[in-house]
């Protein structure tokens, strides 16, 4: 696990096939970053399947349009079914009558997975890039993952030792967002290209990308909001919106407070607004990695309806939700969930970090460290597995 050189030798001027299918944005970025390490070892490689727009500028040909693979919830992906198999069907044709020399399957497991099976059944090696959240609920999944997979490429370190103990060979490659955000934020420049008070503190609330997200949570996080201000009048407060529908939504919300708010709203730009924070209150999820690497104390606060959390609950098999606790392997952050998650304990909870000094230099030194951790030149380390792969010095 110790870093890669940013330079590294040509492995070979033959003219591998890497098929690479990415099946959402978040993907296209790995793709992208992946393709260019592996170009460098590999410069007469040639580059196919599904990918997106930041995949094709590195030269990647795509088969079908990476948005047709975007689905997002149950209706959607029943309601696209059929398109879905048809997608899964063309490219496996594909690989089976020019087969590439390995398959990289990024992300959205449950149609990469499938293909990638395929593909090792026919002999062709395969990597699947990013863990599903086996390591979290329904494990034995790893079985299936075990007969689909050459080589499993880890993003955390925890899910590599998961895979370790079910003896699936992996690599963990770090998480290209560490290597993308700088140890030290600069919270004066973000507040001055918001245009905020660089003086007063400033509390950033994140209910989720999603419209479900934010119907289930934003209300909670306006009132826990409206109870810190009560007590602190002197706190901006500020929310970004993924997009116009999340900002639309948010509005409708703020208006529909009985008392009135103090709240600026932000299209996009999420992660200026939480360079810009004192404290961040959110959902769980990647943001709260996020918030790490920017070194923001947090406060997670997350409901569902009580089946969904009965349900999840008696699955997962994990103590903590929020990934710097995963990471840290202890409780570095709250996470108050269901019932714990009041107006009244999210604001308390927001005000003892915004207020405790002591606390914060400690979270900053841990959150430091757990960057140090994951920041691995992921691109190169991607690469360089999958090289190894390819050239038979990996098992």
């Amino acid at each position: 696990m110790t870093d890669l050189p940013k330079q590294c030798a040509v492995v070979s001027n033959r003219a591998i096939t890497f098929g690479i299918i990415a099946g959402e944005a978040s993907g296209d970025i790995l793709g992208a970053g992946l393709i260019r390490s592996l170009r460098a070892r590999y410069p007469k490689a040639r580059f196919v399947g599904i990918g997106g727009d930041d995949m094709i500028a590195e030269g990647f040909h795509s088969l079908v349009p990476m948005e047709r693979l975007s689905v997002m919830g149950l209706v959607e992906v029943l309601g696209r079914i059929r398109e879905l198999f048809q997608i899964r069907a063309r490219l496996l044709e594909y690989f089976f009558t020019t087969p590439p020399d390995v398959v990289i399957g990024i992300d959205s497991p449950d149609f990469t997975l499938a293909i990638e099976r395929r593909c090792r059944d026919a002999g062709i090696p395969s990597v699947h890039y990013v863990s599903p959240s086996v390591w979290a609920w329904r494990q034995k999944r790893i079985f299936k993952i075990a007969k689909s997979v050459n080589l499993m490429l880890t993003l955390f370190p925890f899910e590599a030792r998961f895979y370790e103990e079910h003896q699936v060979p992996v690599a963990f490659v770090g998480h290209p967002l560490a290597d993308r955000i700088p140890m030290v934020p600069d919270t004066g420049k973000a507040r001055q290209e918001l245009g905020l008070d660089d003086q007063a503190p400033l509390l950033a609330v994140l209910p989720g990308s999603r419209a479900g997200e934010v119907e289930r949570l934003g209300t909670l996080f306006l009132e826990a909001a409206r109870w810190i201000q009560e007590r602190r009048p002197d706190l901006q407060l500020v929310i970004p919106c993924v997009n116009r529908d999340r900002e639309r939504q948010v509005r409708d919300l703020v208006d529909a407070l009985e008392v009135k708010l103090q709240v600026t709203i932000v299209r996009g730009r999420s992660r200026e607004v939480m360079a810009a924070s004192d404290v961040v209150l959110l959902a769980s999820g990647t943001a709260t990695l996020e918030a790490m690497l920017l070194k923001k104390p947090m406060v997670v606060g997350y409901r569902l309806s009580d089946f969904s959390y009965a349900l999840l609950s008696r699955l997962v098999k994990v103590p903590h939700v929020a990934l710097p606790n995963l990471l840290a392997k202890k409780a570095l952050v709250p996470e108050l969930l269901q019932a714990d998650a009041s107006p009244e304990s999210l604001g308390t909870a927001v005000l003892e970090r915004l207020e405790n000094e002591s606390e914060r230099e400690h979270l900053f030194a841990a959150f430091t460290e757990l960057h140090h951790t994951l920041r691995q030149d992921a691109d190169e380390k991607a690469a360089q597995a999958v090289s190894e792969l390819l050239e038979g010095r990996r098992g």
